[in-house]
């Protein structure tokens, strides 16, 4: 089967939804499959290149608009490849006109990965060509029922949604040793520094525990933000800003922790991958209610807890409760590795993705 990926960044530039992408596509290489993925080339990187049997070619980049990268050529660049499924991660409004223009009638099918929360301007002059974009697929993947339900653009086409949930390899994660020193209960928060991920209302939480230590890990816009209200709480000494952590230390942090925190703020964060990463390392994890996929991943009460976002005091008691008892910890701990190994492995993630394929290929007629 010859698969065509569709977004504006690969790796090596780091992401989420670029990690996804890397994931499923050379795992769909791996099983034989002819695979590229098309993207914008951000200078100096090849305009072509084979890594880890994935074709990924990065089309000419004119500049970036609103986060948005544009490419004149990617619609050519469509038509050439010619692939039997062309597989869009929305959002990138580029990419989605592209397979309009270069797609020719082919199907497609669309990861729903996150509405567009922030660039309200962007999204009204879009809003037409979105609407036909999200009718005309083939299928939309979303990564939980709840988004689906939420989402204002996927809750009419819910007839023809197929959840499938991210997924991650949680070898690394199953035995890791901690790499970090544990000198108070310690909580975790990793991901980029943005505004939806909520670490101001986890600092301002952490002045309600002044038993636990907080390591954050990642970088981002919203850093100096961050730390200069760590230091106005004066929390310098039990606050610790990591920076970006490598992949090969990453397990090791989350072994060093007691407890996972992703206080969300907006619809932004569709899912938290990270949430699945500290649950395969065993943790109990904290996440917030924003009718996304973050109360999908943890399960209230069975493998962590769910909290109103911006409530720093409610995330405290939650907090104050699970660093209270290890006998509990450790009970959703495992329970969330459980629901890790069960639902969100990579092998799981792909055979749904292919079966979406070849569903779509069989409507149209294709072996």
């Amino acid at each position: 089967m010859r698969i065509l990926h569709v977004y504006k960044d690969y790796f090596p530039i780091p992401g989420g939804i670029e990690n996804h992408v890397r994931l499923l596509a050379e795992a769909q290489a791996a099983a034989g499959h002819e695979v590229s993925v098309l993207v914008t080339n951000p200078g100096g990187m090849p305009s072509r290149e084979r890594l880890a049997g994935v074709d990924v070619v990065r089309a000419w980049r004119v500049a970036t608009v609103a986060s948005t990268p544009l490419s004149p050529v990617l619609p050519w660049w469509i038509w050439r490849l010619r692939p039997d499924v062309t597989h869009l991660h929305f959002p990138y409004p580029v990419g989605e006109v592209g397979q309009l223009v270069g797609g020719y009638g082919r199907s497609y099918v669309i990861t729903y990965h996150s509405d567009v929360v922030r660039q309200q301007g962007l999204l009204r002059l879009y809003r037409p060509l979105l609407r036909r974009v999200l009718r005309g697929a083939a299928r939309i993947l979303a990564t939980s029922q709840s988004y689906v339900e939420s989402s204002p653009w996927l809750r009419p086409l819910s007839h023809k949604c197929t959840i499938v949930p991210l997924a991650i390899d949680p070898a690394p994660y199953l035995k890791a040793r901690p790499v970090y020193p544990k000198k108070a209960p310690t909580l975790l928060f990793v991901g980029r520094h943005r505004y939806y991920k909520g670490v101001d209302n986890l600092i301002q939480a952490m002045t309600q525990l002044p038993e636990a230590q907080l390591l954050i890990g990642g970088d981002g816009p919203m850093r100096p933000v961050w730390e200069a209200l760590t230091r106005e709480h004066q929390l310098d000494d039990r606050v610790h800003f990591l920076g970006n952590v490598s992949s090969a230390d990453l397990p090791g942090l989350y072994a060093s922790a007691d407890v996972f925190v992703l206080p969300a703020n907006a619809r932004a964060e569709a899912f938290g991958t990270v949430l699945l990463e500290a649950m395969a390392a065993g943790l109990p994890c904290v996440t917030t209610e924003v009718g996304t996929g973050t109360s999908f991943v943890v399960q209230d009460g069975i493998t962590g807890f769910v909290v109103p976002p911006q409530q720093p005091a409610l995330l405290a008691d939650a907090l104050r409760r699970l660093l209270a008892d290890a006998t509990l910890r450790q009970r959703l701990g495992q329970a969330g590795r459980e629901r890790v190994l069960a639902e969100f492995t990579l092998p799981k993630m792909v055979a749904r993705v292919e079966a979406v394929y070849r569903q779509v290929l069989a409507e149209r007629g294709v072996a």
